[in-house]
């Protein structure tokens, strides 16, 4: 029976069974998109990674993704950044939003990130990457997570060293993508070494698994197989939600949660795209925040000659026009 069967926490939180969480995703993982995903199963919500640069400067827009509700508890709020000290001022603003954890970004392959030394870039630089968490870690009294890849390339995957580095940092829990740096999001997730991670004895912290899990049967193989305390959906949740409840149900093998029909999907997409106006307190902004959701949606897959009326979805700029045409569409 894998670990992962068993209940698991992280700092003071507990999580039943197989927990599935959202991963972190710039534009993507707002507090409007978050709450969809959260009734529809998700263990763990993290928010759009934040600047540390533009925290510790308040710049409103970044301020405003400090931004979590009751409801979609328990939430972390991810931070990046290169400077040790900028990242610790930047957690302390972060602590005062109130989040059940912070998580710091390693991860982030963007060239506009990685390229300045944070996100990714950190790979190549692990004395800082392990100041910066040992830094935060001291700083505040919440759990501190990590999420990060593999290695920078092919020849430095150097995540089972690095998670025993990390752990001696003292986070309460380590989110493993299966790709390098280098490789962006191209070609398949590598699970074998998140595995091997998992299975070191010296090993103590939860391990989070992350990387193609796009369905239920790629979610339970992945627990299966690896033996993970945890998965992290990302891209597979995109104008998805309701795969936490399809993967939920797999998992425990029993119909704990409700999975949408066709009309019901077209409702929670609309639903979605009303929460962002407001969020965003902007029709337009709110439907253009939503483009991402409505073009990567499986909701319409499979129907004959859709490709004019999604072109004509991601063009329109009215609510009035938007859900006209969603309200027209059929299944086959």
């Amino acid at each position: 029976m894998p670990t992962s069967s068993l209940s698991m926490k992280i700092g003071n939180i507990t999580f039943d069974r197989y927990p599935v969480f959202l991963a972190p995703m710039e534009d993507v993982t707002d507090p409007a998109f978050r709450l969809v995903c959260k009734e529809f199963g998700a263990d763990l919500v993290y928010t759009e990674f934040v600047s540390a640069d533009a925290l510790v400067r308040f710049v409103n827009r970044t301020m405003q993704k400090l931004t979590i509700v009751d409801e979609e508890r328990p939430v972390a709020i991810q931070i990046y950044g290169k400077d040790p000290q900028t990242m610790v001022d930047a957690a302390k603003i972060v602590a005062e939003s109130n989040p059940d954890i912070i998580d710091i970004n390693f991860g982030c392959p963007v060239k506009k990130i990685a390229s300045k030394g944070a996100g990714a870039g950190l790979l190549r630089d692990i004395p800082r990457l392990l100041d910066i968490t040992q830094s935060v870690v001291k700083a505040v009294n919440l759990p501190v997570t990590v999420k990060t890849r593999l290695g920078w390339d092919d020849n430095s995957k150097i995540i089972c060293t690095l998670a025993r580095q990390l752990q001696d940092c003292g986070i309460a829990a380590l989110a493993i993508h299966g790709r390098t740096r280098s490789q962006m999001y191209t070609g398949e997730a590598d699970w074998t070494l998140i595995g091997e991670v998992k299975n070191d004895p010296k090993i103590q912290i939860p391990i989070i698994g992350n990387g193609d899990i796009t369905t239920p049967e790629a979610a339970a193989d992945k627990f299966y197989r690896y033996g993970v305390d945890a998965i992290m959906v990302g891209r597979g949740a995109i104008g998805n939600a309701w795969i936490f409840a399809e993967i939920k149900n797999r998992l425990l093998g029993e119909n704990r949660y409700s999975v949408p029909n066709f009309e019901s999907r077209k409702e929670i997409l609309k639903r979605h795209i009303i929460n962002s106006i407001e969020w965003l307190k902007d029709e337009r902004k709110g439907i253009i925040h939503s483009r991402r959701h409505i073009a990567a949606t499986p909701i319409f897959k499979g129907i004959p000659n859709f490709k004019p009326t999604r072109i004509a979805m991601l063009k329109a700029d009215s609510i009035s026009d938007l859900f006209t045409l969603i309200d027209v569409v059929r299944e086959v």
